[in-house]
């Protein structure tokens, strides 16, 4: 009987002691335990490397042919063409640059200032449209009653300190030709200086627009009242005197202080480009309706 040698070693086993790993196809001897262990360690990184060849091999493959593919493409398949016309980039518009807040004109204002101050705000016709009245030039200058030290108000033009807006009906509505503050109301009748009258300050109380001849005030205009441009601020009444058609007389102007005069402007230049506000449903808007707040109620049979 042929002897038995270690698979590692090589060593002659005895039948007294041995180490046997059975396999399906192969069974080996081993003469001691660290020959087996060493035997399969060995088995195990050869198994491993083999692993890693054919890993190394498949990546190679799949590289190739990726490479092949995109090589084809690139030199050989067509060149994708598009049948419609590209656009630009549409990129956001920058927003523009805040407007510097407008303060008011600069100090002392000249009549410049004056100017581009009336310029660059938004103004409103005291009278509504859709057409424009024609204005008459008037000297007349109907200012608050002047306190102790103030100096007499005065014309920038002589003979021309406000004018007559001819109204087309008694009644209609008059309105309020720039932000402001309500800064006086008169509702006395009588009263030489235009009787029913109400006065607004604009610029922080530097400019006043004034309207004279009022046939009535809302019950809301007061004292301190806020009021945009637009908003009724009363009615047209009559001028009285030789005229008595239904006219509305008014005026511009401009104070800075206590230590200026009052002067008034010629405002038909600057009237000539206010827009016209439209009643709702035309001139007849301007009478009073049955939820007015005007006052009197019962002046409507007046304007037949």
């Amino acid at each position: 009987m042929a002897s038995i040698t270690c698979a590692v070693c090589r060593h002659a086993v005895g039948d007294t002691e041995r180490f046997i790993l059975p396999r399906s196809r192969d069974t080996r001897v081993y003469c001691s335990e660290a020959c087996l262990v060493a035997s399969e360690e060995t088995r195990r990184r050869a198994r491993a490397s083999f692993r890693r060849r054919w890993l190394s091999r498949v990546v190679a493959v799949a590289l190739v042919l990726g490479g092949g593919r995109a090589a084809w493409h690139r030199f050989h398949a067509p060149t994708v063409q598009s049948i419609s016309f590209e656009t630009g980039e549409v990129r956001p518009a920058a927003p523009a640059p805040p407007e510097p807040i407008y303060y008011g004109p600069a100090w002392p204002p000249t009549d410049d200032d004056w100017l581009a101050a009336f310029a660059r705000t938004a103004w409103a016709y005291p009278l509504p449209g859709p057409l424009r009245r024609t204005p008459a030039i008037s000297d007349r200058i109907f200012a608050g009653r002047a306190s102790a030290g103030h100096r007499p108000p005065m014309c920038r033009a002589a003979g021309r300190c406000g004018v007559d807006l001819g109204g087309g009906l008694w009644g209609e509505h008059v309105y309020a030709a720039h932000d402001g503050v309500v800064d006086h109301v008169q509702r006395g009748v009588g009263d030489e200086r235009g009787a029913v009258y109400v006065r607004l300050a604009h610029f922080g109380g530097m400019a006043f627009t004034h309207y004279v001849h009022l046939a009535a005030i809302p019950r809301r205009i007061a004292r301190g009242v806020q009021v945009k441009a637009g908003d009724v601020i009363g009615l047209v009444g009559e001028a009285g005197g030789d005229s008595p058609e239904p006219a509305v007389h008014f005026a511009l102007s401009v104070r800075p202080s206590a230590a200026f005069p009052e002067v008034f402007w010629d405002p038909t230049p600057l009237m000539a480009r206010w827009p016209l506000r439209l009643p709702a449903h035309g001139t007849v808007a301007g009478y009073v309706p049955a939820d007015s707040d005007l006052t009197p109620p019962a002046f409507a049979s007046r304007s037949r």
